[in-house]
């Protein structure tokens, strides 16, 4: 049992390892983790109740995901070809756009469930 539960941790390595170089490297995904920051910092001093944690929480792990994905889009697509080819600038954008898609979304959810709290506060 002790074996197998090692080896599901060891497991989860790699994925670290991904998490921390695109966190040195990518300055989009810094970004993200300064608003992410910021909304739990609102979300703690607003006390936002259990429903809305998990919305803000899925709408955060939504636009980290996507952007994850898209940086490995990109490394992928750059150590496939480095010229300029129209099929890997059109699967570059898709992938961006899919950030930029889940990004609006958060940034909908934030609308909808900051904004009500902070206008009380006026």
């Amino acid at each position: 049992m002790f074996r197998w539960f090692a080896s599901v941790l060891r497991s989860f390595g790699p994925a670290v390892a991904g998490l921390v170089w695109a966190l040195r490297t990518q300055r989009n995904l810094q970004v993200h983790a300064i608003a992410t920051v910021t909304a739990g910092c609102l979300g703690l001093w607003l006390q936002l109740a259990g429903w809305e944690w998990c919305v803000v929480m899925l709408a955060v792990g939504m636009v980290w995901a996507a952007e994850l994905l898209n940086t490995a889009i990109e490394v992928l697509a750059d150590r496939v070809s480095k010229e300029r080819e129209e099929p890997i600038r059109r699967v570059k954008d898709a992938a961006a756009a899919a950030v930029l898609v889940a990004a609006a979304a958060a940034l909908g959810v934030g609308v909808v469930v900051f904004l009500p709290k902070l206008w009380q506060l006026l």
